[in-house]
Formats: structure tokens, sequence, C-alpha cells
């Protein structure tokens, strides 16, 4: 006799990957419970970065307005080597990109999708740890240990392990985490300096044997805050907490001295760009950096994401980011699943599609904190796209239709772009597409062509059930019945080869483009590979 589910999906881990899948579930309607063993959002600004893509994702979920409003920009680097300013990397990014870099504390990130998963009648479980799983053909059976003493048994269609560098779920699945660990030490600090340079740039500064190898180093990121930085450094031999052992993941926080402030004003009279009285300090730890990578993401009812997937140098702050679209990425498609709308062989995706990116994120971290970013081999346009993750796509992926339309444009498995110059007949002021697909949680059919006949030619019962979104040219008269591409940019950017349709899957990335002739088709299609990726 089949038990029954106490929840769709059990999440163990609260930090951002943890509440981002929560949020993502709930807000399509999917029970979940998620759990943390700490008892409260440590006040550390681990994980400052926050890529424009993120914000992208922030946006369709509705929470945008409130990271804006508590982040701060992050306009370039400045990068200095034996006391001479050796590059000045601007973070520019081409003008039809809505969101720019910024830098946010984690505990400020955790905060801000802790409230709004609260605000979608989940809470997290604080001081409770997930401490043992099996699963079935039916469902997971978790057990759970409380600080108020006592076990729980909780029964689940679904766990996803959010648990970090240390994950008792990637361990309870016994997938292998290869890669080795850096031997550096490094200091990390919330403090306040008072400088001249620029507002909105970090610094990175350091000092290069006649080896050619970096034998001190200090990185500067801004924070929220008049003058306030997270610096990371060198460890000094008499705050080292040792050796690691060789048993365990050598990845984060470690424990032993706390650094002084004088230990880090020490640093940053020897680097420093300009002379800088520090105060403020608000934490300080000693930290290790690991690089590795699960053999895979899922195994039956089981997954991992974000730092129980994978760990790497915090370079181009790739990790916290690479996480959260982790979690994005298979958040709607368990939600599919849960609610009979897509067959389990959906969720084989996941691995397909995210740990190939896993992958490419590592080693390009790995490269970056070795040799410096300023010395990658791409252009810098394509280096921002990448570190912006603006180029993540899945064109490989089993769910990607057949690539159409003109080489350049986009296909099936890249980012569907934002575009903005959308103009309505009732708006008074022009839209982006994200404005138009905002909420949005499931599936959005996009259908473009320069006359609004060609639109209404097209039979709406194709649709399949999609929400729908009509696009015309420019030159259609302001009151046509559509979304008109008043600016030109759509066209520009999706590149529609005559009347064309596009399928958005809910994590923003395009599924599918063809001729809107063949929409049925397309339509049909979608909903096949929903069902059965390997087809």
């Amino acid at each position: 006799m089949a038990r029954e589910h106490i929840t769709d999906v059990l999440i163990a881990g609260a930090g951002p990957v943890g509440l981002s899948a929560a949020a993502e579930l709930r807000r399509r309607g999917v029970a979940c419970r998620i759990v943390d063993r700490l008892p409260a959002r440590l006040p550390y600004a681990k994980a400052v970065g926050i890529q424009p893509r993120t914000m992208e994702i922030w946006d369709r979920m509705g929470l945008v307005r409130t990271v804006l409003e508590a982040a701060v920009p992050m306009r370039g680097q400045l990068i200095h080597v034996n006391g001479s300013e050796a590059a000045r990397i601007e973070l520019a990014l081409p003008p039809e990109v809505p969101y720019g870099f910024a830098a946010l504390p984690q505990y400020e990130t955790e905060r801000i999708l802790e409230e709004y998963v609260a605000g979608l009648d989940t809470r997290v479980e604080r001081g409770t740890e997930l401490l043992s799983f099996t699963q079935d053909a039916e469902g997971v059976t978790a057990r759970l240990g409380s600080d108020a003493g006592g076990d729980e048994e909780v029964r689940c269609r679904f766990l996803i392990g959010c648990d970090g560098a240390h994950s008792t779920v990637r361990k309870g699945l016994g997938l292998s985490f290869e890669g080795g660990a850096f031997a550096e030490e490094y200091m990390l600090a919330d403090v306040v300096a008072d400088w001249d340079l620029p507002h909105g740039y970090g610094v990175r500064a350091s000092h290069v044997g006649d080896d050619g190898s970096t034998d001190d180093l200090l990185v500067c990121i801004p924070l929220p805050g008049a003058g306030r930085y997270r610096m990371s450094m060198l460890v000094p031999p008499e705050l080292s907490a040792g050796a690691a052992d060789g048993a365990e993941v050598a990845h984060g926080l470690e424990g032993g001295r706390v650094p002084e402030l004088a230990d880090i004003q020490a640093v940053v009279d020897r680097l420093a760009p300009r002379p800088a009285a520090l105060s403020g300090m608000r934490w300080a730890s000693v930290f290790r950096i690991s690089h590795r990578i699960v053999d895979r993401y899922d195994k039956g009812r089981v997954f991992v994401a974000g730092d129980a997937a994978h760990i790497h140098p915090p370079t181009g702050a790739q990790g916290m980011n690479t996480g959260i679209q982790d979690a994005c990425n298979l958040a709607w498609k368990v939600a599919l699943v849960v609610r009979g709308e897509a067959g389990s062989a959906l969720l084989t995706s996941y691995d397909a599609e995210r740990r190939p990116v896993g992958e490419e994120v590592v080693g390009r971290t790995v490269r970056h904190a070795t040799r410096g970013i300023e010395n990658d081999s791409d252009d810098m346009e394509t280096l921002m796209l990448r570190e912006a993750q603006l180029l993540v796509g899945y064109r490989d992926s089993p769910l990607a239709g057949a690539p159409a339309g003109p080489d350049d444009a986009p296909q099936p498995g890249d980012r569907a772009p934002d575009c903005a110059g959308l103009t309505t007949p009732v708006a008074t002021y022009p839209l982006r597409l994200l404005d138009v697909l905002r909420g949005l949680t499931g599936h959005v059919l996009l259908l473009y062509a320069e006359k609004h006949a060609d639109i209404e030619a097209w039979d709406a019962g194709e649709a399949g059930g999609l929400h729908t979104v009509a696009v015309v040219g420019r030159n259609c008269p302001p009151d046509t019945p559509a979304y008109r591409d008043a600016g030109g940019e759509f066209a520009r950017l999706y590149r529609p080869d005559g009347p064309t349709g596009f399928i958005v899957r809910p994590d923003g990335h395009l599924g599918a483009r063809f001729p809107l002739a063949g929409t049925a088709k397309a339509v049909s299609g979608c909903f096949a590979a929903l069902s059965d990726p390997a087809r």
C-alpha cells in the first residue's frame, strides 16, 4: 500500500538556492517544506555579487523591486599589480540588457527571499536538520532532527538538496565530488574603508614575485553603506587554520582564531591603491576554496543544487547565481510533474541542462582565479556577457526544438532576450518584454508578424492552453490590438524570418522557434518533449 505524502517537495537548506527553489515551487502551487539546521540566518556577507541574469529571474518572480532598493551597483574593477594600475575593467553590457551588475550581502539576499517565500505561506523550519533519507518508486522518506528534540519522519514526492558544500543529500546519494582544493587560505571581512576610490568599483590588488607567482592579494567588493566593502586576502601564518583534512571538502568558513581589524588593516596598508583607514568591522573569518563538481545532479527522486553540486573560487561572483539558476531550472519541471502535466522523464533534463553549465563555471572560475580575469581569451563584450550569465543556454538539451531562422538569431535553448519599446493602444508608456511576462509561471507562446492580419489568420485554438503574447511590426497603426514593436527592438533581437512564433519556457529560455504556419506542430512537440524528452 502506497504511503501518503506529507508534502510534495522537501528542501534541505535555506540559503539563496534553497529559498529560490521554494519560491519557484510555491508560486506554482506546489506544497513544500524547507528546513535548515541553523537557528537563524548567518550575518555574513559571503556571496555578494548579483548577476544581471539573476535580476531577470527575480523580475519574472515580481521580486526585483525589493532587490533594487537594497543592492548597490557594480560598475567595474580596478586591477593593481605591485603598486601600479594594470587594468581597469568596466562592467558594461549592451543597452538592451535590462539590469546591470550589482552587489548585495548574502544575508540580505536570504532575507528578501525568505520574506517572499513567507508571503507564499511557507516558512523556513530553522533548527531542523536532514539526518538521512531513503527513496522508493513512489517517493522519499526523510528523517529530520530538531533542536527542540526528537526526530520526525517526512514522506515527500521529491527531495532537493541545497545544503551546501558538505551536503548530506549528496553524500546520501553516493555521488562523487571530484576536484581539488587550493592550498592557500584566505581572510574575509566586512569593513568600512575611508579612501577616495571611485564609487561602485571593486579592487583587486596583488604582489607578484620574481618567479611570476602571486604572493600577496587583496580583493575588495563594494557593499551597501558608505565606504563598506567585503574584503578578502591571503591569511598570515599566525591565523592559519592548519592543513585541511583530506577526507572532507575544504571549502567555506573555517574555525580557529578570528582575524582582527588590525590583521585586515595590515594587508590594506601593503596593497591598497590608496591609503585607507579601516573601521566598523562587522565580522571576519578564515576560509578555504575548493573546486569540485558532482558526477550527476540527480538520482531517482532526489536532486542536488548550488554548492551541494558544484563549488569553485568566488571569482566573478558565479557560485550563488549559478545555484539560483539550478533551482529555477529544476523547480518548474518538478511543478509540472507534481501537477500531472508532464511525465517524470522531464526531470532527467535537469542534469542534462545544468551539469554542463556547472562544469563550465568551475573551469572558468579556476582559470580566472589563477590567471586573472583580465587575461581571459574572450573579447571584452563576450567576457562581460558570460560573466553576467546571459550566455547560458541549452541548445543541446533534449527539450530544445530544432534550430530555425538565421544562424545568428536566438535559437531553442538560448535565453529569450528582453527588449524595450513595446506599446499598446492603452498604455501611454513603452513596455519591456519582461514587463509583459512578469508573474507568469508557465510556458508562453510568443507570436510575431509585421502585419496584424497574419496573426489574426493564426488559429488561437492551436495554442494548447499556453498564454499567448502577440507582437506586431512597428509600422502597424498604434491602435492595433497587440503589442507593437514601436522601437523595432524585438525584430532586431529576435530576428524573425517572416511571421514567426516562439515558445518561451518558464525559466526564460526559448523552447522552440517556428513559422506561424507551423504553430500547431511546434506546440504539440513542446508538450511531447515535456512528457518524453528522449522522444
